[in-house]
């Protein structure tokens, strides 16, 4: 059966003045797009399992597994899962922490993920006293200590970058060169260089790089096969997309994920994706 109903209409996190409320999420049940809404709490998404891709603050943003993406208080954002993802929220009352006042991405630490998980158990109407209390205030003075993490793509509303972008994002194996797209926009290729770096704050080499790691993140933490990630983002083998991943994050993508599964590699080369 079809999912029908939005992860928004779950749960208003701002009926509550509670420091922190916990909510799991299951996107077996719900649908994979959560449109654009806003809330007073900040709120962090954290990944159980699949990935998940956020939207907000003039970026993109990948929750790959045992990381999260911390976004503050009234800032509009939207998200879409993967079809396997099994989420956790962690909803903060402004103020309650010591937590970026921007968009970022945390590394989650286990046992900062457990005691999420433990508070996601208690709804969002637990005693203020109580050891429920205690745990959230643990978990956000713990949460405030974790390292920053690179997992975003900026973006622009400048339209002619909005309009590579959105290219890319829906067909991430294109591989016109910046002059072709240059053309495409109608300016000079060296133009086009000052407009993506001063939008961006990289150059089209490394944005576009930037992108492909994104999307590889977000498709491996799904089951794809590696091989099929590095067709889908344009590379003429399975070396060279395993390179640019262990060059961007330090280690090869089976390494990347059985370091935060517990041992469990995504599915190797040429492997059919696990159903």
């Amino acid at each position: 059966m079809t999912p029908s109903s939005s992860a928004v209409s779950v749960l208003d996190p701002d009926l509550t003045l509670l420091p922190a409320v916990a909510h799991r999420l299951d996107f077996t049940e719900h649908q994979a797009e959560v449109p654009l809404h806003t809330h007073r709490k900040g709120q962090l998404i954290l990944a159980l399992h699949g990935a998940v891709t956020c939207t907000a603050a003039d970026q993109i943003w990948i929750v790959p597994p045992h990381c999260g993406v911390w976004i503050p208080g009234a800032i509009p954002h939207s998200a879409r899962a993967t079809a396997n993802a099994r989420l956790n929220y962690l909803f903060v009352e402004p103020g309650a922490a010591n937590l970026p006042d921007s968009c970022r991405t945390l590394s989650i630490s286990p046992m900062i993920r457990e005691m999420i998980d433990r508070l996601a158990d208690e709804g969002a109407d637990y005693p203020a006293d109580g050891h429920a209390a205690r745990l959230a205030r643990v978990a956000l003075d713990e949460l405030a200590r974790m390292p920053r993490q690179r997992f975003n793509l900026p973006v622009s509303d400048n339209p002619k970058i909005r309009l590579i972008a959105d290219a890319l994002t829906t067909e991430p194996s294109d591989r016109r060169t910046l002059g072709e797209w240059a053309g495409r926009v109608a300016m000079s290729e060296r133009s086009l260089a000052r407009l993506i770096v001063r939008e961006t704050g990289l150059t089209f080499g490394r944005w576009r790089q930037q992108l492909h790691l994104v999307v590889a993140l977000r498709e491996l933490a799904s089951g794809e096969a590696v091989q099929n990630v590095s067709v889908a983002l344009g590379y003429d083998s399975v070396n060279a997309f395993i390179t640019m991943f262990k060059k961007a994050l330090g280690t090869t993508p089976a390494q990347y994920f059985a370091q935060r599964n517990g041992g469990r590699s995504p599915a190797r080369p040429g492997r059919p994706r696990s159903r």
